[in-house]
């Protein structure tokens, strides 16, 4: 069985890799884990979201650390932090 989700980026994440894609992964998935699938499908991927960056994930509209479980249907989101100035 497996769960699918939507990915969305944002800031320089959506610069480097667009606006979002589709994902489906095994059922029991984390928000890590669809990191770690992204970043498996080429050195785009790999590079932008590398685990040594900081990247910011949220779950359905609501930050979240990497190991939030999946949830069908869900949005999940990658970004930079934000920094003020």
């Amino acid at each position: 069985m497996s769960v699918s989700v939507q990915v969305r980026y944002f800031a320089a994440l959506r610069e480097a890799l667009g606006e979002g894609e589709a994902v489906s992964l095994p059922s029991g998935s984390t928000v890590g884990d669809v990191r770690r699938h992204l970043m498996a499908c080429d050195a785009r991927h790999a590079q932008a979201l590398d685990l040594g960056r900081a990247v910011r994930c949220a779950l359905n509209h609501t930050l979240c650390q990497e190991s939030a479980p999946l949830v069908e249907g869900a949005e999940v989101a990658f970004f930079p932090p934000v920094t003020g100035g």
